[in-house]
């Protein structure tokens, strides 16, 4: 009787837990990746191509069902970056902060509702990948090459005279932001997600059934936030970037 209440707790702890730091890694050439996150990403990015295939293989010119649901999406993501970046300069930019959103959405769901902790690895465990600090940082990257971009295509040279307005002396504190933007954006989405994770953790050993059912319901919530945010943020460094600062 005994036994079996201890391989019942040792069941609950082990779906519970969480391991920090601890990673699969392979081996290609001289460098280490972390190999649970590309095979969930690659599950995410599978999942959003077969739905994507699936809503939009038969277009009709009156929407209906899958196609009417497709294009909610599209207006929506076109939202985003027609309210930031403006309405003549948006479009060419739909398709990035689309890709953000819709990815970082489709890895925060795919680590809240997939029970990745039944599918033992030889080292680490699948999670959702936005709750490893190297996608998160790399996404990051992502934006800040892609703002740097857009302020040079639009405005050239004359870009790199924000630096220096309203007056030179901000020029150090001009340079900073632009390195603690990305930053920011990196921590803020690795954090919640990570916290996110720990908090149903905690719960669903302390309370197997009862409360991480309401909190992970909340997490879903949060996950979609945080895949807005970082969308949101993203599309408004663009249209910061491409402001005219050279002209004046």
């Amino acid at each position: 009787m005994y036994q079996k209440e201890i391989e019942e707790i040792s069941s609950s702890i082990a779906v519970s837990a969480v391991e920090v730091g601890k990673h699969l890694y392979w081996t290609i050439g001289s460098y280490k990746i972390h190999g649970q996150v590309f095979i969930v990403s690659w599950l995410v990015i599978a999942a959003l191509l077969i739905l994507a295939f699936a809503g939009t293989r038969n277009l009709d010119r009156i929407p209906k069902q899958k196609q009417n649901f497709m294009e909610f999406i599209l207006e929506f993501l076109q939202d985003i970056a027609k309210n930031q970046i403006g309405e003549h300069e948006y479009r060419p930019w739909v398709p990035y902060i689309a890709t953000i959103f819709l990815f970082i959405l489709g890895s925060n769901w795919a680590g809240a509702l997939i029970p990745w902790k039944l599918i033992v690895l030889p080292e680490g465990e699948l999670a959702a990948p936005t709750n490893d600090i190297n996608t998160t940082v790399a996404l990051s990257l992502l934006t800040s090459a892609a703002y740097f971009y857009a302020g040079l295509s639009k405005n050239g040279l004359g870009y790199f005279g924000r630096y220096i307005e309203p007056t030179p002396v901000l020029l150090p504190i001009n340079i900073l932001e632009d390195f603690t933007k990305p930053l920011s954006l990196s921590f803020r989405l690795f954090g919640n997600i990570l916290a996110d994770e720990l908090v149903v953790s905690v719960f669903t050993l302390l309370v197997p059934i009862l409360i991480p059912l309401p909190v992970m319901i909340l997490g879903l919530f949060a996950s979609s936030i945080q895949a807005l945010i970082f969308s949101t943020l993203s599309a408004a460094y663009i249209g910061e970037a491409m402001e005219g600062h050279g002209e004046h």
